[in-house]
């Protein structure tokens, strides 16, 4: 597993160069670009023509994750936004809106080298019904036609809605025939989930492209370090162990912690150490 972290952590700042600097001394192999127009103006050129140069020059890996507020909520983000922003929405404009928007942010691995893209089928709650399949279908289908060329591979996300269980997620990409669509692993929801996160390893190994990790308590969706937690870390290296060794691992970690970049580099440092170890004491052990 490569380490890696998101740009989450600093979601209620407006990210820049200094930014990803703070995040590359923690160790961060890969970074994911969340995109949210308050925080990364993906439709800004002279932004990313910017963050574009620092990738380019650090070597630092890239992915995306897909913006998850319309634009009204991001022009009047605040701390209180509840993500809306829905590929699979009953109305279809909500649906339009929702890929054109996602179509604006992939548009940027024109100038950056982004290797994935996270989509969110739904919102939290959301039910598994006929019109979820269905809206679900068209919208892989269609981003990605448009991130093919692009170089951008669609990885599916596990989220806290009855449309992405593992068995769902499956069902979609067997029907679908999406050969080539990965998953994004989120262990911390796959920690909330009433079948755990050994459950969804054992079904969604061989599609698993990236791994979301934060920690939680079994309760809420925390997106705490790891350790701060009921996580159990040694089984989940046990089980990343039989990924192959360049699925990034990416700390997706809660802005509302407010913490100062230094210590999110701190943090994240110690965070990567910690894991690094249980691999080596597995190793030894084996």
């Amino acid at each position: 597993m490569q380490p890696g972290i998101s740009t989450h952590v600093f979601l209620s700042q407006r990210l820049h160069p200094g930014l990803l600097d703070a995040l590359q001394r923690s160790g961060a192999r890969t970074i994911e670009l969340f995109a949210a127009r308050h925080h990364f103006d993906y439709t800004d050129r002279a932004v990313v023509r910017e963050f574009a140069t620092w990738f380019s020059d650090t070597g630092v890996g890239a992915t995306l994750h897909q913006p998850i507020y319309t634009l009204e909520q991001s022009e009047n983000w605040s701390r209180h936004v509840s993500p809306t922003l829905s590929l699979i929405a009953p109305e279809k404009t909500h649906r339009i809106e929702a890929m054109d928007e996602v179509k604006r942010a992939l548009e940027l691995a024109e100038q950056i080298s982004i290797s994935a893209i996270t989509l969110h089928l739904g919102v939290k709650d959301d039910p598994w019904d006929e019109r979820a399949i269905e809206n679900s279908l068209t919208a892989i289908e269609h981003i990605k036609t448009f991130a093919r060329p692009l170089g951008v591979k669609v990885l599916l996300e596990n989220l806290q809605n009855e449309v992405t269980t593992p068995e769902h997620l499956l069902e979609i990409l067997t029907i679908g025939h999406f050969d080539n669509i990965g998953i994004t692993l989120d262990v911390g929801h796959a920690n909330l989930s009433d079948s755990g996160l050994d459950h969804a390893f054992e079904l969604l190994r061989s599609r698993i492209s990236e791994l979301h990790l934060h920690d939680n308590h079994g309760l809420r969706d925390d997106h705490l370090w790891p350790g701060s937690g009921d996580i159990d870390w040694t089984n989940l290296a046990r089980l990343v162990s039989t990924l192959p060794a360049e699925v990034p691992g990416i700390l997706e970690i809660a802005y509302e912690l407010n913490e100062t970049t230094e210590l999110v580099v701190s943090r994240a440092t110690e965070s990567f150490s910690k894991q690094a170890r249980i691999d080596e004491t597995l190793q030894e052990s084996v």
